[in-house]
């Protein structure tokens, strides 16, 4: 694994069938790669469904923030479910 503190990497994406890239650090590629294991789909697949939640949104932040955003969202939520399934036993 990468350390924390180092600056962001711009890689390519595909969305929607063209190509745009993002930068973020390494730590958020990492987490994004595990995140997209874990949702069973494709990295590309992953950021155009963050994309799509992105663009409906009030006020939409940038690309590279709403995948930072829903990275991070989707972490803080990770205790809850252990919490709700450590109660069901």
């Amino acid at each position: 694994m990468t350390p924390p503190y180092h600056p962001p990497v711009k890689r390519s994406v595909e969305i929607a069938g063209h190509k745009t890239s993002i930068s973020l650090e390494p730590l958020f590629w990492d987490m994004l790669r595990d995140a997209a294991v874990a949702e069973g789909v494709p990295v590309n697949a992953l950021v155009a469904q963050i994309d799509a939640d992105r663009i409906v949104s009030k006020t939409p932040p940038g690309l590279a923030g709403a995948v930072r955003i829903w990275l991070v969202t989707r972490l803080l939520a990770e205790p809850d479910q252990e919490a709700a399934g450590a109660g069901a036993s």
